[in-house]
């Protein structure tokens, strides 16, 4: 682990670390001299003890070992390091006056393995839960996270000091449930200096009421008059669902309709038969349903649409075609009597104003000569049509 220089105020020729290290790990402490004139480097431990001097261990701990010695370093190991270790070792440079640099060891423990406990083995969807999970003896103090799945929740963690200067830590989860979390794995996972990937999980048992579906497997189109009809009852649920019935809604099924486990069965379809198919399917959590409308259509010679959406409209083009062809034949048919009766009228009317004009012609002439020119010209009086030919 990295560590922070100290170094004399004084003098800055003696120069140490700090160092971090793992319980049961081993510590190296260095003592370096920049510029060294034949003086002599001491280790103390914390009580002030000499651990060495130069190259000699007056310290009967065998855990300690020289690993360099030379006029610029003095550097001791410190093996199976335990927590009555930790504290600040001196690094003694023997001049006038003395110099000494500060090793502060820190001892890590790692906490024991998590223990992830759960409220509820088996749980119900829309109900909430609770977890704890705990990481012991452990310094410093581990922080505890919440994943479940890929979904980080927040907990209410507590600390506690033991005697033995160590921490115990313990994290409280609580949520809600729903039926996609069956399966899911909740991880407690540990963060410490000392460990890395240290986690425990446990997987949600949730049970969940049945979901419901009604596929039709026969016909594929409309369902027209004669035809026969098979739905499937589709579900599922946690625990698996026992029991499935089928019903028709403010109505009986038809007698001669056939149930067989989740499926509906009937032959020879009729309009009788219009109206609304449920299938019902339940278990210990609840129990849930589909609906499926039945319109029975009559059987038509042309080839049927296969969209279901055209059921309500499919015979309407040719009773448009029909009415509209009816309506021009009728409009055609009274055009041509009013025709007819407008030129009966005219035609009528122009007899009759020429017999009206000869007559009137005759009657007034003093003989047939002048009878037909007054009939020709139009005249009524003789002279007047005399006197128009001279």
């Amino acid at each position: 682990p990295g560590a922070s220089s100290h170094v004399c105020v004084c003098f800055q020729n003696l120069v140490t670390d700090n160092v971090t290290v793992v319980e049961g790990e081993m510590a190296i402490i260095s003592c370096r001299v920049k510029n060294n004139d034949d003086s002599v480097i001491q280790l103390l431990n914390p009580n002030r003890q000499t651990i060495y001097f130069r190259d000699m261990r007056p310290l009967k701990d065998s855990r300690f070992q020289l690993v360099n010695f030379s006029d610029n370093e003095l550097r001791v190991s410190l093996s199976n390091v335990s927590l009555s270790d930790e504290g600040r070792y001196v690094c003694q440079l023997y001049t006038d006056p003395p110099q000494e640099a500060y090793a502060e060891i820190t001892v890590l423990i790692p906490p024991g393995n998590p223990i992830i406990e759960a409220r509820d083995e088996v749980l119900s969807e829309g109900n909430e839960t609770e977890m704890t999970c705990t990481a012991m003896s452990s310094k410093p103090a581990a922080i505890i996270r919440w994943m479940k799945g890929d979904k980080e929740l927040p907990g209410k963690p507590k600390v506690e000091l033991t005697y033995d200067k160590m921490y115990t830590v313990t994290s409280r989860l609580t949520f809600t449930v729903s039926k996609e979390d069956d399966g899911v794995p909740v991880a407690c996972i540990v963060d410490h200096p000392a460990v890395k990937d240290f986690q425990a999980q446990k997987y949600l048992e949730v049970q969940y009421k049945p979901e419901v579906k009604i596929v039709v497997e026969f016909p594929q189109g409309l369902t027209r008059e004669g035809e026969n009809l098979e739905l499937s009852c589709k579900f599922r649920g946690k625990p698996e669902p026992q029991r499935v019935n089928w019903l028709k809604v403010d109505d009986d099924v038809p007698s001669h309709a056939v149930i067989t486990g989740a499926d509906l069965y009937i032959e020879n379809l009729n309009k009788s038969y219009n109206g609304t198919y449920r299938c019902v399917a339940s278990n210990s959590i609840g129990e849930a349903y589909d609906d499926y409308t039945l319109y029975v259509y009559e059987t038509a010679p042309s080839t049927e649409p296969a969209a279901h959406d055209s059921r309500a409209g499919e015979g309407a083009p040719r009773t448009v075609d029909h009415a509209v062809i009816g309506g021009v034949v009728a409009v055609v048919v009274f055009a041509m009597l009013c025709l007819l009766i407008v030129l009966g009228r005219y035609f009528a009317r122009h007899k009759g104003t020429y017999f009206t004009h000869e007559a009137k012609g005759a009657d007034d002439a003093a003989d047939a000569d002048t009878a037909i020119i007054n009939a020709e010209g139009g005249h009524t009086n003789s002279d007047e049509k005399k006197e128009y030919y001279i």
